[in-house]
């Protein structure tokens, strides 16, 4: 084999962008018939990632009429004290926020994504794991469908969350009522109380 099939080269080394989704009734609706799920595309770093219904103006849909026509898009771009390449969220929707952890954003507002970060609108939660590459003009994206909740699943505690205690649970403002009143099982048996 030629030397120069064997060595890596940039474009093997592309920043990818892992999209976990979750919808309480995923599994009955085939809301996810049009995305590639478990393998990787390639798009311009040119170019931002959308989100919606509309398969003209996004380049993945979801099959929902309750997505809004353009939902989201993710931009890629590069800062001079920085190599990896980073992007932003962008709420395209006028009728629905979407929440980035525990941030939430209305019509056309933005905000860098972060690492880890889990996205809300709707009914869906998504998860995006951003991987870093080395490569300048395009990215990746996989697209996964989760059976639980991400939120659940990772426990991504807001800001205004109560300690974690024994138990490991972590009841958050924002989450659902199940969620929320779940409260710590056990007690420091330690504390003294004073009237």
């Amino acid at each position: 084999m030629n030397v120069s099939q064997t060595m890596e080269t940039e474009e093997d080394l592309l920043t990818c962008l892992h999209i976990k989704l979750y919808h309480p009734q995923q599994s009955c609706k085939g809301l996810y018939g049009l995305l590639p799920l478990g393998k990787r595309s390639r798009l311009s770093a040119d170019d931002p990632l959308r989100l919606g219904r509309d398969a003209q103006t996004c380049n993945y849909v979801l099959l929902d009429p309750r997505v809004s026509r353009k939902q989201l898009s993710l931009h890629a771009y590069r800062t001079p004290q920085n190599q990896d390449m980073l992007f932003t969220i962008q709420n395209l929707s006028q009728r629905g926020r979407v929440s980035v952890n525990s941030s939430s954003l209305g019509y056309l507002e933005r905000m860098d994504l972060p690492n880890k970060a889990l996205i809300r609108f709707g009914e869906y939660e998504m998860l995006i794991v951003r991987e870093a590459g080395e490569a300048r003009g395009s990215f990746e994206v996989e697209f996964e469908v989760l059976g639980v909740p991400p939120s659940r699943e990772t426990c991504m505690c807001e800001p205004t969350m109560s300690p974690v205690m024994d138990t490991g649970s972590c009841v958050m403002n924002g989450y659902p009522a199940e969620v929320r009143e779940l409260g710590p099982l056990e007690s420091d048996e330690t504390l003294v109380y004073q009237s």
